[in-house]
């Protein structure tokens, strides 16, 4: 049986509600000490109740529970402010992370620098509208803190740094190899692309379209054929 916690005013974000029972919710949080958390909100959906319109996602709270079993239960929830709301592409952007999260996490697996990685990403969102190089700069603390180790700098077959004139096929869980002239189905990208994405740089055009395409396949390597709905009406959104 799983040890009783009580855990007080613990900063988190809420990544996905779902109703449960007849005015009850189970609510999964982000939190920065504890990791993913599910927690059941009794009579959240009433119209009485203090939590009604607290659960939003991409809002700063300070969350309260207890319980023992892989459901806790949601005491308290306090909103901390100061984040605009998400709207448009930023909303779609925003889901977008959310499912990463709630897709490749685990629950109570405590991941703080991902967590403070999120809350930056959810406050660039709103405060810009060129949103690639926030989303790229996510999914690459995404992959690296869960321990993926995606290597950028030092070519997986010779070992030497990467060249930034060079170009490079990207194999998972090998890395970077020198491009050879037989492309095949990998990603072809300059040595400058991948030693902008270890510094985080995305400002050149052609670093932010060769990152798209590797960050996009070593997710999918990681999901293991899950289908991301965000991605999905993202792209319908960007079709119309």
């Amino acid at each position: 049986m799983s040890q009783k916690q009580r855990v007080e005013e613990q900063p988190g974000f809420v990544l996905h509600t779902h109703p449960w029972r007849e005015t009850s919710l189970i609510v999964e949080v982000f939190s920065r000490d504890f990791g993913r958390v599910a927690l059941v909100a009794k009579g959240a959906r009433r119209p009485q109740s203090p939590l009604r319109g607290l659960l939003m996602a991409f809002q700063p709270l300070l969350v309260s529970w207890t319980g023992g079993g892989e459901v806790k239960t949601l005491m308290r929830a306090e909103w901390c402010g100061g984040q605009p709301l998400l709207t448009g592409r930023a909303l779609m952007c925003g889901y977008y992370l959310n499912e990463l999260l709630f897709r490749l996490t685990a629950r109570e697996d405590a991941h703080s620098s991902l967590f403070h990685a999120y809350s930056e990403a959810i406050g660039t969102l709103a405060r810009t509208d060129f949103l690639a190089p926030t989303l790229r700069r996510f999914e690459l603390a995404l992959l690296r803190d869960l321990g993926y180790g995606i290597e950028l700098e030092s070519d997986g077959e010779s070992g030497e740094a990467v060249d930034a004139t060079g170009e490079y096929l990207y194999i998972i869980e090998r890395g970077p190899v020198r491009f050879e002239g037989e492309e095949g189905d990998l990603p072809t990208l300059s040595g400058q692309t991948l030693l902008d994405m270890a510094r985080a740089e995305f400002s050149r055009p052609e670093t932010l379209a060769q990152s798209k395409g590797l960050l996009r396949m070593l997710i999918n390597h990681y999901l293991g054929g899950q289908t991301l709905q965000s991605r999905r009406v993202l792209k319908e959104l960007q079709e119309l």
